[in-house]
C-alpha cells in the first residue's frame, strides 16, 4: 500500500523529480482543500474585488500551486494556506469590531459626487477620469450623467456605488 501512495503521491518528489501522475494526483488533492479553505474563509473572500481579499486570493493561489508542483513541501504547503486563510478571517473579525481596523485592512470610500457636483480632487486622487465616473454612473445607477446623481462614492472594494436625487 506504501508503495502504491509513494508512486501516486510521490512525498519524497521534488520539482525536478516529480511525474506527471503525482502531480494530478496532487491537483486533486489540493483541489479539495482549496475547496474546504474557501468554505473557511467565508462567501466574501472571493466574492469581492477588496485589496483585503484580493490579497488572500492571490497568495492562496500561489501557495497551494507550489505543493502540486512540487517546489515546496507539500504538507507545509497546504498549512501555509490554513495560516492565511486563518489571518484573513481573524483580521476580518478584528475589521467587524473595530473601525479604526477596518480602515486600514479594508480602507475608505470616497466621495466622487455630492449633490450633483463632481469633486474633481477625489477623481483626480484616484486616477479616475471623468469618463470612468460617467461609465460607473451608467452601470450602476442606471443614469446618464453623474450631475443626475446625489451621491456617486468609490467604495471601498473599488466599485462605484449611486444614490439618485429623490424626484
Amino acid at each position: 500500500m506504501k508503495e502504491l501512495w509513494d508512486t501516486l503521491f510521490g512525498p519524497n518528489a521534488d520539482s525536478h523529480t516529480i511525474t506527471a501522475l503525482q502531480m494530478t494526483v496532487r491537483a486533486v488533492l489540493v483541489f479539495f482543500v482549496a475547496l474546504a479553505l474557501l468554505r473557511v474563509s467565508g462567501k466574501r473572500t472571493f466574492g469581492t474585488n477588496a485589496a483585503f481579499d484580493m490579497v488572500v486570493k492571490i497568495m492562496l493561489g500561489a501557495v497551494l500551486s507550489r505543493a502540486v508542483v512540487a517546489a515546496s513541501p507539500f504538507w507545509g504547503t497546504l498549512l501555509a494556506g490554513f495560516v492565511l486563510v486563518g489571518l484573513h478571517r481573524l483580521l476580518a473579525w478584528a475589521a467587524f469590531r473595530s473601525e479604526t481596523i477596518g480602515r486600514l485592512v479594508k480602507g475608505e470610500g470616497t466621495v466622487l459626487v455630492e449633490n450633483g457636483q463632481l469633486n474633481q480632487e477625489n477623481l483626480r486622487r484616484h486616477n479616475l477620469t471623468e469618463e470612468d465616473l460617467r461609465e460607473g454612473v451608467r452601470e450602476n445607477g442606471n443614469l446618464g450623467a453623474p450631475e443626475q446623481a446625489q451621491t456617486v462614492r468609490l467604495e471601498r472594494d473599488g466599485s462605484i456605488s449611486v444614490v439618485k436625487k429623490q424626484e
